[in-house]
């Protein structure tokens, strides 16, 4: 999906709304438990009931990875269950040399055909570029996360320079544009979002940590947003779970269209 495609979609629907597909084996109504594959139940239904209020879902790999080779085919299963209206996220968290790098592009551009994958900048330059030859595939850089570990290294300054997170930030404009790039930006950090969006004014920005984690929507989206809206807000625990009974799926719209409500506000 391109720029102006991802943009398309957010001014039809009124909405900038991720819907996080971290779902737990251990956490879904019991009764789907009987189902063949009770990971892929639960997010067909969620899917159903959320895609309209929507634009894009993120699936943490790690909530599928850990359920082995039946975790990958509840994986791919999602994804292609998932409209091709919607951006799709690997949330993947990725990064390593060159060669290797480009064997995780190929897995999750190619193979599990998602729209973007979020990547650890850690290792620089030729870590990140192979995720950035593909056409019409998004890379997403951590920059700024909610963790209470950022602090160990993200705002480090050396010689009372920049923070590290937005040296990540300004060297990696060279590497990619705002039709390929993005980065994500903790919702709890409402300090410094103001400041990421001068440096990055019209790339988009994921951002994590509204609801469960305490961020806020009003507050990020005053901050975070320009001209063509430029944010995907991502919602997993609060809308996902917002029941453990038989009408989880209807209770996840409701809270979807609660957010995607108060997004409209700001179209």
């Amino acid at each position: 999906m391109n720029r102006a495609e991802l943009i398309k979609q957010i001014e039809g629907k009124k909405s900038f709304l991720c819907v996080g597909l971290d779902t737990d084996l251990t956490k879904i109504p019991k009764h789907l438990h009987s189902e063949d594959d009770p990971v892929f139940e639960f997010n067909k239904q969620i899917i159903n009931t959320t895609k309209n209020y929507c634009v894009s879902y993120k699936l943490n790999t790690a909530f599928y990875e850990a359920n082995g080779a039946s975790g990958w085919l509840s994986l791919a299963k999602t994804i292609n269950y998932i409209p091709k209206t919607h951006f799709i996220i690997a949330d993947a968290k990725r990064g390593d040399i060159g060669n290797t790098s480009s064997m995780y592009a190929k897995a999750f551009f190619e193979n599990l055909n998602s729209d973007a994958i979020t990547v650890a900048p850690y290792m620089g330059e030729d870590s990140v570029k192979p995720f950035l030859a593909f056409k019409d595939k998004w890379t997403i850089l951590l920059a700024l996360t909610s963790n209470e570990g950022s602090r160990d290294f993200q705002f480090f300054e050396i010689n009372d320079e920049l923070p590290l997170y937005k040296k990540v930030i300004l060297k990696s404009q060279v590497w990619g544009t705002s039709e390929n790039l993005m980065y994500v930006v903790g919702a709890t950090r409402t300090d410094q979002i103001a400041e990421i969006r001068k440096l990055v004014p019209d790339h988009f920005l994921l951002i994590p940590g509204i609801g469960a984690q305490g961020g806020s929507l009003e507050e990020v989206v005053d901050k975070a947003k320009n001209k063509d809206y430029g944010i995907l807000i991502n919602s997993s625990r609060e809308i996902i779970y917002a029941s453990d009974s038989e009408d989880f799926a209807e209770m996840a719209g409701v809270k979807a269209s609660e957010l995607q409500a108060k997004m409209a506000k700001y179209f």
